[in-house]
């Protein structure tokens, strides 16, 4: 290991020692005692499940949450831990994320990603699951409904929730430290970033501004094990986004599941026209709700708004009421156009009661 390594690495623990304040009231290491570790043959990854034993969670479909860069499953901890007072939801760190591994050559492939959710899904007997994906996780979301076209997933879809991902990766305004990590000085900007750059960069993304713990959790869970140094191969997935468009952007367009399109609209990077033109272009996609006060980071946010938003949609897929191809209601083809735009500004988004 070379001494900026070195350097890197203990900044990493040291911060993550520091840090005892809980954001949610679940500290990262609390989250940490929560989970277990999935094998994979060369790597080992975090996951959580929540809501095992929540009522009537036999009768409900699970939900698994698929996490954005550069953060972990802990942006979700409060969102997470509210739904699952009805259903199971499972969450994990993908590779490179949060407390799983951080290998410095692995390929860090969204197509290695998709197959970390497969694994993660498989390892708690998810034989059916919504999928809530996020940032990063938005792609990888699809790279699993391309595999479901081809026979190739290891479990049913029931819905599908895109939330501020830049999907159409031609619309979105990257931030500067991503940009800078796609160039050549990547690796020195890996090596000299800390937890004040990192959270001046992260404020500016954020509509509603978070409490302190949780930028600093935020920082901790990236910066442990090298994660840091992880940076330039992590945003490699940046660029599968533009060479891979044809085969994920397809598997939208020829979409048969219920599907929610959910977007903070103050996001500077994953722009609201990306979650319109998703809206769009996605058969059975539900109207666009948006949280007009809210920005990248919705379930840091706003948890309990979010949650509700996300919990109103999952109740009407069970109970065969949402709008998309299966019900029947409210379908519009890959052509179609959509003119209306539901916000969720409330405490609690009334998605039931407004339909």
């Amino acid at each position: 290991m070379t001494t900026s390594e070195t350097r890197s690495a203990a900044r990493g623990r040291d911060t993550a020692a520091a840090n005892v304040r809980a954001y949610g009231g679940i500290t990262p290491e609390a989250w940490r005692g929560r989970g277990r570790y999935v094998e994979m043959p060369d790597c080992r990854v975090f996951a959580v499940e929540l809501g095992a034993g929540a009522a009537g969670d036999a009768a409900k479909t699970p939900l698994l949450i698929l996490h954005g860069f550069p953060t972990s499953s802990w942006d979700f901890a409060e969102c997470a831990s509210i739904l699952a007072r009805e259903r199971r939801v499972v969450l994990f760190d993908f590779l490179g994320f949060g407390f799983s591994d951080k290998p410095h050559d692995a390929g860090y492939s969204l197509f290695e990603q998709a197959e970390v959710a497969s694994a993660v899904a498989r390892s708690f007997g998810l034989g059916s699951a919504h999928i809530w994906g996020h940032d990063m996780g938005t792609s990888v979301t699809t790279e699993l409904l391309s595999r479901r076209e081809r026979g190739n997933l290891p479990f049913e879809v029931a819905s599908v929730t895109l939330m501020n991902g830049s999907v159409h990766i031609e619309m979105a305004s990257l931030t500067l430290g991503q940009k800078i990590l796609r160039t050549p000085a990547g690796g020195l900007f890996s090596r000299i970033a800390n937890r004040n750059v990192f959270v001046r960069q992260m404020r500016r993304i954020f509509g509603k501004q978070p409490a302190p713990e949780a930028l600093d959790g935020m920082w901790d869970l990236m910066a442990r094990e090298e994660g840091t140094l992880r940076m330039p191969q992590l945003i490699k997935y940046v660029d599968e986004r533009y060479r891979f468009r044809r085969r994920w952007i397809g598997a939208l367009e020829r979409n048969d599941l219920p599907f929610l399109v959910a977007w903070g609209a103050k996001d500077p990077v994953a722009v609201l026209p990306i979650a319109e033109r998703l809206a769009n272009e996605t058969p059975g996609a539900e109207d666009l709700v948006t949280w007009d006060d809210l920005g990248h980071y919705p379930q840091v946010e706003d948890p309990p708004r979010v949650a509700e938003t996300i919990a109103s949609f999952l109740r009407r897929v069970d109970d065969g009421t949402a709008s998309g191809p299966r019900s029947g209601r409210g379908f519009c083809g890959a052509g179609a156009r959509r003119g209306r735009r539901r916000a969720a500004r409330g405490e609690s988004e009334k998605g039931d009661r407004e339909r």
